[in-house]
């Protein structure tokens, strides 16, 4: 069957791959890119030096680009503030409402006017608001487009709620988790397909919107590049935290090792350190690590290889999150053991006890974090059974295979074979 002409809407170009959404969509372009005429189309990254190197990535991956002169609002500062309290007045939860900008949505209505698209694919659930002002109603029902839910951005929103102190915030969170439910519900809904990354996500879906258009197509690693380092001798008392800083999900784990569970490891273990690595940490961070004993914080790393190789353990103390987590795939992958709770380890095809360590929440992380320090030897079988695991499920080539039938079932195949009969092989756009 001929290539697919397909359409991506995005946030920005996903390069350097220093996040979990990131990772998924790079991997999965790359390879679908050459099966099919690929365009992305997305906001400029915010970052200069990085703008340049991901529009270099992508064209090396044989990827067109598209991307509008517009950033997306930062999350800081008096400015954010104000566009908090300025959503309270909008209908669209505040992610969707800062990401839809005219611009992209011109640049998606121009590309639709030229009969460039087969396909379209939104790369994130906020995304469907741009093509829905790009096409119009009338045009999105003809449209056959796919989304792809890194999360049920309402559960995470839920859990904000459950996890949030302070009622002033507890009641602002709340509207946001009302204002995604009403947003997933009409996005899933209208989707000719929506993609989620775990049966768990699929099934919360059908459930909680009544999608009967959904499919999975799960989290994956680069078997090829995270591999054991089996020259490296690790530190059993070395704790790993990794995931990018400027995620609030990430963020609330961060606090709750440094607030609870690593105090508690040290009181047991006193040479225990903690090394704290991902993107875009905020300077309240980068000052508690530097006052706190034993903790290190290594900001914006190139490469994340060598902290898997040389720590304990992988901790994931997370109690508020969706879909799944890729790091806990690139540390099984590297052999790396993993102590997670159960909301970390959700999604994954992986046996507790078996492949990982999973604690039901973050108050038991401390008593398991120290015993796979005491018996490092226990983690270390663990963690190669995981290995096993992750090597037989997550590689993303098969998952990439996965992708390609979701669109071409999501354009059908009557299409495919008529415009193949009636005009031969497409020419590659621009």
């Amino acid at each position: 069957m001929r290539p697919l002409r397909v359409a991506v809407l995005d946030e920005e170009l996903p390069y350097p791959l220093t996040s979990g959404k990131r990772i998924r969509t790079f991997n999965l372009l790359a390879r679908l890119a050459d099966r099919h005429r690929v365009t992305v189309l997305c906001h400029k990254n915010p970052d200069r030096d990085e703008a340049a190197a991901a529009e270099a990535a992508f064209k090396g991956i044989g990827v067109e680009a598209v991307v509008v002169e517009r950033t997306v609002p930062s999350k800081s500062g008096p400015g954010f503030y104000a566009r908090l309290a300025g959503n309270l007045l909008s209908p669209l939860p505040y992610s969707v409402a800062t990401h839809a900008s005219p611009a992209l949505a011109a640049a998606a209505k121009q590309l639709a006017a030229a009969g460039r698209v087969d396909l379209w694919h939104c790369e994130w659930t906020p995304y469907a608001q741009v093509l829905r002002d790009a096409l119009g109603d009338a045009g999105l029902a003809a449209a056959r487009w796919v989304v792809m839910a890194h999360n049920v951005e309402s559960l995470i929103w839920r859990r904000y709620v459950e996890a949030e102190q302070n009622p002033v915030k507890r009641w602002y969170v709340r509207k946001q988790w009302h204002k995604f439910e009403r947003f997933e519900r009409w996005a899933m809904a209208a989707a000719t397909t929506t993609v989620a990354v775990s049966p768990d996500d699929a099934a919360l879906m059908r459930e909680r919107f009544g999608v009967r258009n959904s499919t999975v197509v799960e989290n994956g690693v680069d078997t090829a590049y995270f591999r054991p380092q089996r020259d490296v001798e690790r530190d059993p008392a070395r704790v790993l935290f990794l995931g990018s800083l400027d995620w609030r999900p990430n963020l609330d784990g961060v606090n709750l090792l440094l607030n609870s569970i690593f105090p508690a490891v040290r009181a047991q273990v006193p040479n225990a350190t903690l090394a704290l690595v991902g993107r875009h940490p905020p300077e309240w961070l980068r000052a508690r690590a530097a006052a706190t004993p034993g903790v290190e914080l290594y900001a914006d790393v190139p490469d994340v290889r060598p902290f898997l190789g040389t720590c304990g353990m992988l901790a994931v103390p997370l109690r508020i999150g969706g879909g799944s987590r890729l790091k806990i795939l690139e540390a099984l992958a590297t052999a790396t053991p993993v102590v997670s709770t159960r909301v970390g380890a959700e999604g994954l095809t992986l046996t507790p006890g078996r492949d990982l360590v999973v604690t039901p929440d973050h108050e038991g992380m401390a008593d398991a974090i120290v015993a796979g320090i005491r018996r490092p030897d226990e983690l270390a079988e663990q963690a190669e059974r995981g290995r096993d695991e992750v090597l037989e499920l997550y590689d993303w080539g098969p998952l990439a295979d996965r992708l390609d039938a979701v669109w071409r079932r999501a354009v059908g195949h009557e299409l495919v074979t008529t415009r193949q009969r009636g005009r031969g092989a497409a020419v590659r756009p621009g």
